[in-house]
């Protein structure tokens, strides 16, 4: 795995900390059809399972540590088996707690973002686990004043931009990477269909969202010259009322392939009424239903196991990790060893799924990064030059906006849309 140390950080932290980043709770999976789904994630160990919260997080009940081994928990947004985000970040655990020896783990699900959830990782560590994952963005500021008062156990953050650089560290992973393949995949369908336009369920109008709206775009155009984005921002990370409404919207302003930034499979699904193709993201069994082209999705357990171990043998500093594609934590569904393609690729353009294996075996190689994505010359829908020939863009580039008071720079900043994309920045 590539760990790079981030010498700059994002200038919209203000309005940044309000939202968390890529994760939040969806509705807990059916059975998947044979022939097009994901294998199903493991069950909770009996031992180790926190009730969902559905009280304030002071009633929340914290789980025991076991004595005589390495003790880790995870604070998570959603359910344990929300089909989604915080069920990925469940099944990392247990494959730290099947593959790294002497380890016990635990979680507390449904835990609110921002001060209440502060209570939580406190109780977590009063009870001593050595090892505290916290996996939403809103979760950042309650870790690090934890952190600080137990000097002697080990905190991560998922998604955030702040460190100590001593028991506090921020983790992070390059899905640009799968989003630009994935954009690949979606404009050969489109272009296929006869039908150049596709959707994007937004989130908040942070950098991260303009980001991997900009790699789908630009892997789009790859493979589908004449395709055209709209999106759709629905400033939540779960919603399922709302996400379901965007997908509709996309689809009959006439979208013919929809991706999304949050947690439902809501685009397949309303793709499956509509006859059209949604891709699903966060959990490698989301994709479903037999109009799901694809889905985006992490697998944490790896870099669960790399950071556990580390700890356990003094050897990992917690500061800024941020994961490529070659660390084995990223996947797009249909491509990655042991998948089959799902329904949606099986007739694409044979020059365009080697194009998506191609550059796929080099991501995994580490000879594409998350960079290469962006290496210029990219414009942006203005047909202004945002990256020039010859230039990359470098980790401050990817995490923010221009600067603002606080003098943060950036200097190809992430404030631009990739061509294709019809919708307008946000404010």
């Amino acid at each position: 795995m590539k760990t790079h140390l981030l010498k700059s950080f994002t200038a919209l932290a203000a309005i940044s900390m309000l939202v968390s980043a890529c994760g939040a709770a969806t509705t807990a999976p059916t059975a998947a059809p044979a022939a097009t789904a994901a294998p199903a994630a493991t069950a909770a160990p009996a031992a180790t399972a926190v009730p969902a919260a559905t009280a304030a997080p002071s009633a929340l009940q914290i789980p025991d540590v076991e004595k005589g081994k390495f003790n880790i928990a995870a604070v998570l947004l959603g359910p344990h088996d929300d089909g989604g985000w915080s069920q990925a970040h469940f099944d990392g655990l247990q494959y730290v707690e099947k593959n790294v020896p002497n380890t016990h783990v635990a979680y507390i699900e449904n835990v609110p973002e921002g001060a209440d959830s502060e209570q939580v990782i406190r109780g977590l560590a009063r009870k001593g686990f050595d090892l505290i994952l916290t996996t939403s963005f809103g979760y950042m500021d309650p870790t690090a004043a934890v952190a600080e008062e137990f000097p002697n156990q080990t905190f991560i953050h998922v998604s955030g931009f702040k460190t100590n650089g001593k028991n506090f560290g921020n983790l992070f992973g390059a899905m640009e990477d799968m989003k630009y393949l994935a954009g690949m995949v979606a404009g050969s369908r489109a272009k296929l269909d006869k039908n150049p336009k596709l959707g994007y369920i937004a989130t908040f109008p942070i950098p991260e969202e303009l980001r991997l709206g900009n790699a789908f775009a630009l892997g789009m155009r790859k493979t589908c010259a004449d395709c055209t984005m709209d999106v759709r921002w629905i400033n939540t990370w779960h919603d399922p009322v709302q996400e379901k409404s965007a997908a509709e919207s996309l689809f009959d302003a006439g979208a013919q392939v929809v991706f999304t930034g949050a947690d439902t499979p809501a685009p397949a699904d309303v793709a499956q009424a509509k006859g059209k193709w949604g891709l699903t993201y966060d959990w490698v069994g989301s994709c479903k239903v037999e109009r799901c082209l694809t889905t985006i999705y992490w697998d944490w357990g790896k870099i669960y196991a790399k950071i556990a171990k580390g700890v356990m043998d003094k050897t990992y500093k917690p500061g800024f990790d941020y994961f490529d594609a070659d660390s084995g934590a990223l996947g797009l569904y249909g491509f990655m060893e042991g998948q089959q393609p799902t329904k949606g690729m099986a007739d694409l353009p044979a020059a365009d799924m080697t194009m998506v294996k191609d550059t796929l075996a080099q991501m995994l190689s580490g000879k594409f990064t998350r960079f290469d994505v962006f290496a210029g010359e990219v414009k942006d829908n203005t047909g202004k030059v945002v990256v020039p020939a010859g230039q990359k863009m470098v980790q401050a580039d990817l995490d923010q906006f221009p600067p603002g008071a606080d003098g943060l720079a950036c200097k190809y900043c992430m404030k631009w849309w990739a061509p294709g994309i019809v919708a307008e920045l946000p404010k």
